[in-house]
C-alpha cells in the first residue's frame, strides 16, 4: 500500500473529499502537522511515496502571516521533486510547489473565490474536465518555472491548474474542498477577505459540482501518480 504524507498548516484545512477518493482505493495517507505540540516537518521523503501540501487559510508564502514551517516545507518538497516522487499543491500548497520546483511566489490579496476553471484539451490524460468549478482561498500567487505546462485557467486566463516535473501538480484552489471547511477556517481567522458572506453561498450552491469534477479529477490524479500501482 502506497503511503503520501499530507502536510496541514491549520486544524480547518483538510483534504476534505478527497480523502473518501483516496480510502476508496487503498491509498493510505497521512497527515504532518506541524502547528501542533511536538508536531514536525518531516526530514526527507524517506517512507513516503508522496506528498500533498494543503493551504493555509490566510497564511502566505511571501506576504501577510508567512507559514511558520515555511523553510523547513521547501526542502521537503524539494527532495520529493529531486527523487521524482508526486507532489500536489493545494492554495498556498501550490505556490510553494512552484517556488520548489524553480518558479518564484509574488505577493497578492487575500482571497475567497469560486471561478471557473477552463482546462487545456488532454490535460491530465484526458481525465481533467473540460470546466469545473473551484474555489480559492490563499493570499499570494506563483509564478511558474519555466518549463511549468497550464493545465486549467480562470475565466481571466490565469492558471490555477498546473503542472511542474512529471508528477507535480498545483491547484489554486482545493478540488475537494466543503463548504464547513471554509466555515471552520474563517472561525479559526482573524482576517477574512471582502464579500465572504456571498462567496459562502456560491461555493455552497456549487458544492455538488465540485464533487462531481472532484470524481474525474482524482482518477487523473491517480493515473499520474502511480499511488495505486504496487509497492
Amino acid at each position: 500500500m502506497k503511503t503520501v504524507c499530507v502536510l496541514q498548516h491549520i486544524e480547518a484545512e483538510y483534504l476534505g473529499l478527497i480523502e473518501d477518493h483516496l480510502e476508496a482505493r487503498s491509498i493510505r495517507f497521512r497527515y504532518c502537522r506541524p502547528f501542533v505540540a511536538g508536531g514536525r516537518v518531516p526530514e526527507d521523503a524517506d517512507g513516503y511515496d508522496g506528498l500533498i501540501v494543503l493551504g493555509a487559510g490566510a497564511l502566505g508564502a511571501v506576504s501577510g502571516p508567512l507559514i511558520p514551517s515555511l523553510a523547513p516545507e521547501l526542502r521537503l518538497t524539494v527532495d520529493f521533486l529531486q527523487r521524482g516522487l508526486p507532489v500536489v499543491g493545494i492554495g498556498v500548497g501550490a505556490v510553494l510547489l512552484a517556488i520548489a520546483a524553480g518558479g518564484g511566489a509574488v505577493e497578492a490579496p487575500f482571497r475567497f473565490t469560486v471561478t471557473t476553471a477552463r482546462a487545456v484539451p488532454g490535460a491530465l490524460a484526458g481525465s481533467l474536465p473540460d470546466h469545473f468549478p473551484l474555489a480559492i482561498y490563499m493570499r499570494d500567487r506563483p509564478v511558474l518555472p519555466e518549463a511549468a505546462e497550464v493545465l486549467a485557467a480562470d475565466e481571466t486566463g490565469d492558471p490555477v491548474v498546473f503542472q511542474v516535473s512529471d508528477a507535480g501538480i498545483g491547484f489554486l484552489g482545493h478540488p475537494g474542498i466543503k463548504s464547513a471547511m471554509i466555515e471552520d477556517v474563517i472561525m479559526a481567522s482573524d482576517e477574512v477577505p471582502d464579500g465572504t458572506a456571498e462567496t459562502l453561498a456560491l461555493l455552497r450552491d456549487r458544492q455538488g459540482d465540485i464533487a462531481e469534477a472532484l470524481t474525474h479529477i482524482t482518477v487523473g490524479l491517480v493515473g499520474l501518480t502511480d499511488w495505486m500501482a504496487p509497492p
